[in-house]
């Protein structure tokens, strides 16, 4: 049985292939035979450039029909599929080409002279756009290229464990590592998904994230083809775009920063979502007043779930039963996930520990770290997640953060999670962000970063009394300082090693 995760989407594509499975905010119109002519054009012409067997695709393009059907394209024919944010820049960029050492490089058009030149100097065999074929332009378009291939390919022989794609973490500390994932980590994942959210036949994905990363390439992209799915494909969030599409779609996958936007939207109400099934937020904590909200003005509970680059979805809400707020649920079926003391006892109900996942859903390594992945790796077979959480007594889970966003300050252990959910809850709080910056007495000061609502006043005082009331005197800030807003990543993420350096 070929287990090359093409294989298993094309299975499941619909039996009327001429039937939509894109649409885009601009009118175009993609069939699954558009998909599986242009992804066989695609592979052609990757097979034809004689690369290795385990080639890297190195891809930092602009979010594009085109741009999934390339994924499909490069994993069709056998090679390891590698995306880049499009906000990475020259040193960055640099950085991925020269430790991945991919023999494609597909970039944007107006990237290509840089992109070009760095890929090049680093060794790679073949650099293209992923534009539009116009009359007269063939110098380095790929889809113009692929034009000229045949519309079928015979999709390559994959063995479970090889390796489908590499995604690069963070690196909000130390280098970036590349996330080696294999056919199976990537296929037994959206296997699991299609159940525990019980996708439907008649299902319609509005599709608004990057494809840069496991949300919206892996969660969302493959839930939809493996359901022979529709998707309403929009180049990135726009709140007032969403509401437009709420009414023709079923399934709504965002990070928080989507539903805090959708809730500033006055049109949205139960009727405007009469006929969505599912709501699902990810990549980062949802807080609370926004669950609680949107629960309010839409009559849907959002599905809250966990996942990261090495593991994929792990953890989830669940479909049919209570969908807590503050938790990201119960581990999905055939993933492990405990929750463990410094000397790897198991913790109790309510007790923070270190959380870490073993099943088919995990990565397999680190690429070319061998070392880094041994390290992350227990003698049982469980990794690492550096994430720091706990099990309620109903079993439900909740990320309390980072390990290394842990603060030990004079002795003692503050996660910030607890502190800022005392201050979320404060009267004209929007979000706040709980760091330890260096401190001569203390090792580390616990410090405060709050945004504040519209035309409300807060002091720094008045803060520290009010959690001093409420809270153990060493887990209180130090400082508190009032910013406009959070730094984030693309994915919603606060960067804490930016307020770091910012209040250091």
């Amino acid at each position: 049985m070929n287990a090359n995760l093409y294989a298993l989407f094309a299975s499941h594509f619909p039996e009327d292939k001429s039937s939509c499975c894109m649409e885009t905010h601009d009118g175009r119109y993609y069939s699954w035979d558009d998909v599986e002519r242009a992804s066989a054009k695609m592979a052609n012409l990757l097979a034809g450039l004689g690369l290795q067997p385990d080639a890297r695709v190195a891809v930092q393009v602009e979010k594009s029909p085109e741009a999934l059907i390339l994924y499909l394209a490069t994993i069709r024919a056998g090679y390891v599929y590698l995306p880049l944010n499009t906000a990475y820049r020259a040193s960055e960029i640099s950085y991925f080409i020269e430790d991945a050492e991919p023999e494609v490089v597909v970039c944007s058009p107006q990237n290509f002279g840089w992109v070009a030149q760095i890929a090049f100097k680093a060794g790679t065999k073949h650099v293209y756009t992923l534009d539009a074929p116009l009359e007269g332009r063939n110098s380095g378009s790929l889809l113009n290229r692929a034009m000229a291939y045949a519309d079928t390919f015979r999709t390559v022989h994959k063995e479970p464990e090889d390796m489908a794609a590499i995604l690069y973490t963070s690196g909000t500390t130390g280098r970036s590592k590349g996330a080696m994932l294999t056919h199976d980590n990537l296929s037994s994942n959206a296997l699991v998904l299609k159940e525990a959210w019980h996708w439907q036949k008649n299902d319609v994905l509005l599709h608004t994230l990057p494809l840069f990363h496991v949300h919206g390439l892996f969660v969302a992209s493959h839930g939809a083809l493996l359901n022979g799915s529709k998707m309403i494909f929009l180049p990135k969030f726009d709140a007032a775009q969403v509401m437009r599409y709420l009414p023709r779609t079923t399934v709504f996958m965002g990070v928080p920063t989507y539903y805090v936007r959708l809730l500033q939207e006055p049109g949205l109400d139960q009727d405007a979502c009469a006929g969505m099934r599912l709501f699902v937020s990810g990549s980062a904590p949802l807080l609370l007043d926004t669950f609680s909200e949107f629960t309010r003005r839409t009559g849907h509970t959002i599905l809250e779930r966990y996942g990261m680059s090495e593991t994929t979805m792990q953890v989830s809400n669940p479909y049919t039963g209570k969908r807590k707020g503050g938790t990201v649920g119960l581990p999905l079926p055939g993933v492990d996930v405990r929750v463990v003391k410094a000397d790897n006892a198991a913790c109790a109900a309510d007790e923070i520990g270190d959380i870490q996942v073993k099943g088919p859903n995990v990565f397999k390594g680190y690429w070319r770290m061998p070392e880094k992945t041994a390290e992350e790796f227990t003698a049982d077979g469980y990794f690492r997640t550096g994430d720091v959480g706990r099990f309620d007594t109903d079993g439900y889970l909740s990320i309390v953060g980072r390990s290394k966003d842990l603060i030990i300050t004079g002795g003692y252990n503050v996660y910030p999670k607890e502190i800022e959910s005392f201050i979320d809850e404060m009267p004209g709080v929007v979000e706040s962000a709980v760091i330890g910056v260096p401190h001569a007495e203390f090792g580390e000061a616990v410090t405060a970063v709050i945004v504040l609502k519209p035309g409300v006043q807060l002091s720094e005082a008045g803060v520290i009394a009010t959690l001093k009331a409420g809270i153990a005197n060493f887990k209180v800030p130090k400082r508190v300082h009032f910013a406009e807003e959070l730094p984030r990543n693309t994915m919603g993420k606060v960067q804490k090693n930016v307020l770091r350096e910012l209040y250091q």
